[in-house]
C-alpha cells in the first residue's frame, strides 16, 4: 500500500541540499534511463527529523503516524513504539522523551502514534479494543509497524512499545492482542489489560482508575489469553513503572498489573530479586533475576502520576536490549537440565519428565514452563500441577518435592490426548530460566 510522507527535513541549509542534487542529479538520470522497470517501494522517509506518515494501512480510528529515523539505521533494525499520554500527540511524545536521540545512537526506528478523537486518550476500554484485529486503536498501530516491517526490513523479533499514563494503558493492551507481534513492553503509570474495559461507550473506568478493582493473577491472566484466543506463542516481557502517590491512576493498579503478568508468563508472584537502582525506588523482578527477567516492576516512593523523567528512557531501552549494537542476545541456558519422554498409543500417550538442578544452590520452590505439540491435551497429571491442559503449559511443584538440591532430580509427568503429534514437549523454562534439554 503506498504511502504519502510529509515532514519538516530542514536540518541541511538549502545551499547544501542544491549542491547534492547538481551533484547526483545526471548519475541518477543516467541509472533510470537504463534501468529495467522496478516494482514500486514504499518511499522511507527522511532521517534525522520527526516525519509524518499517511495510509499506512488498515487505521479503524483515525489515528495518525508519526516516525523518527535515525541518520544510521542498523541493519534489520528494531522498531519501538512510544505512546502518548491523554491530551498528548505523538510529536509532543517526541519532543518530550529521548527516543529519538537513543535512536540517533543505536540505530533503531521510532514510531509515535498520535489520537485524532477529542480527548486525545487512547482507547483501551472498548471490546473492539480489547480483541485481536477487533478495530480500534490497536489495529492502526499494529499497521504502522507492518509499515515499518515492509520499509525497513525491520527485525520482526525485535519490536517493543512504551507508554505513558494512557500511552501506558495501552502498552498492556498492545502485548495482550498481539503479543506475536512485541517482544516486550514498558508501562508508565497504567493499569491491566482489561481493568478499563466498559461497554457503555464510556473512555473512563472510574473503579479501575481508583485503584478499586482487584482479581486474583489468575482471573487477569486469563482477560489477556482471551484477547487471542488460542495462541500458544511466548509472551512479551513487562517492565511496569508506577508511583505510590498517583492520584489519576492509583497505586494499586501498580500490583494488579504485577499479579497480570506474572501469571502470564506462569511465574511466581513472588519476587525473585528486590534491589533500590535509584534514591526512592525499588525494583522487583519476576522469573528471573537479570536486566531482562520476564517482568520488572519498578515502585517510586512518594511520586505523583507524573512520573516519566529524563534517563528512564535508557533503562527501558536496557531492558528491551535495545542498548546494544545489533539483535538482543538470545536467553542462554540456566543451571537446570530437563529431559522428557513420551509413550504413545492410539490417540493417547504418557509423558515422563526430569528435571535436574545443575546449579550449586538448592531450588526451593518450582515452576517448569513447556510448550505442547499442537493436539495434545494433558488430561491429567502426577508430581505437579498443571494450567492449561494445551499448548504453553506451567508445571508446579506440589508440596514434597519442592526443593531441587544441587545436582539432584525431579521426576514428573503426565497422560495426554493427541491428534497425532505425540512428541514430548519443548521449549522447557525453570522459575523463568531457560533450561538445557536432556
Amino acid at each position: 500500500m503506498s504511502a504519502t510522507i510529509t515532514g519538516n527535513p530542514t536540518r541541511r541549509p538549502l545551499r547544501s541540499l542544491l549542491a547534492a542534487l547538481c551533484g547526483t542529479l545526471l548519475p541518477l538520470l543516467a541509472v533510470l534511463l537504463l534501468a529495467p522497470p522496478q516494482a514500486s517501494a514504499r518511499p522511507a522517509a527522511p532521517t534525522a527529523t520527526l516525519t509524518e506518515v499517511t495510509d499506512f494501512g488498515s487505521n479503524p480510528s483515525n489515528l495518525r503516524m508519526y516516525l523518527y529515523v535515525p541518520d544510521s539505521v542498523t541493519p534489520d533494525p528494531a522498531v519501538l513504539v512510544a505512546v502518548h499520554y491523554c491530551t498528548g500527540s505523538g510529536p509532543a511524545m517526541y519532543s518530550g522523551t529521548e527516543y529519538a536521540s537513543l535512536a540517533d545512537r543505536y540505530g533503531f526506528i521510532v514510531v509515535y502514534p498520535s489520537v485524532t478523537r477529542a480527548s486525545k486518550c487512547f482507547d483501551v476500554s472498548s471490546p473492539q479494543a480489547l480483541r485481536r484485529d477487533g478495530g480500534s486503536d490497536p489495529v492502526g498501530i499494529k499497521s504502522m509497524v507492518d509499515w515499518v516491517r515492509t520499509a525497513y526490513d525491520a527485525d520482526p523479533g525485535r519490536v517493543y512499545v512504551t507508554g505513558v499514563s494512557s500511552g501506558a494503558m495501552m502498552t498492556n493492551v498492545l502485548l495482550g492482542v498481539y503479543p506475536d507481534v512485541f517482544a516486550a513492553g514498558a508501562a508508565f503509570a497504567g493499569v491491566p489489560f482489561g481493568c478499563f474495559a466498559t461497554t457503555d461507550g464510556s473512555e473512563w473506568n472510574s473503579a479501575c482508575a481508583g485503584g478499586t478493582v482487584s482479581r486474583t493473577p489468575q482471573a487477569w491472566g486469563d482477560l489477556v489469553r482471551a484477547a487471542y484466543p488460542g495462541y500458544t506463542g511466548p509472551r512479551p516481557r513487562m517492565q511496569l513503572w508506577h508511583g505510590t502517590e498517583d492520584d489519576v491512576l492509583r497505586y494499586p493498579n501498580f500490583a494488579e498489573e504485577i499479579k497480570q503478568w506474572t501469571d502470564v508468563h506462569g511465574v511466581s508472584w513472588t519476587p525473585a530479586a528486590t534491589d533500590s537502582p535509584a534514591t526512592g525506588w525499588t525494583r522487583t523482578r519476576y522469573g528471573g533475576t537479570g536486566e531482562r527477567a520476564p517482568v520488572e516492576a519498578i515502585s517510586l516512593q512518594g511520586v505523583g502520576h507524573n512520573l516519566y523523567a529524563w534517563g528512564m528512557g535508557s533503562r527501558v531501552l536496557t531492558f528491551f536490549g535495545l542498548d546494544e549494537s545489533g539483535p538482543a542476545p538470545q536467553p542462554q541456558p540456566g543451571a537446570c537440565r530437563v529431559t522428557a519422554t513420551t509413550n504413545a498409543w492410539n490417540t493417547g500417550l504418557t509423558a515422563s519428565v526430569t528435571i535436574t538442578n545443575t546449579g550449586t544452590t538448592a531450588i526451593d520452590g518450582w515452576r517448569l514452563g513447556f510448550t505442547l505439540p499442537t493436539g495434545q491435551t494433558i488430561t491429567n497429571g502426577w508430581g505437579a500441577t498443571y494450567a492449561p491442559g494445551t499448548g504453553t503449559v506451567t508445571a508446579a511443584n506440589v508440596a514434597y518435592n519442592a526443593t531441587i538440591v544441587p545436582n539432584g532430580s525431579v521426576s514428573i509427568g503426565y497422560r495426554a490426548s493427541h491428534t497425532g503429534a505425540d512428541g514430548p514437549p519443548t521449549s522447557f523454562t525453570l522459575n523463568g530460566t531457560v533450561c538445557t534439554a536432556g
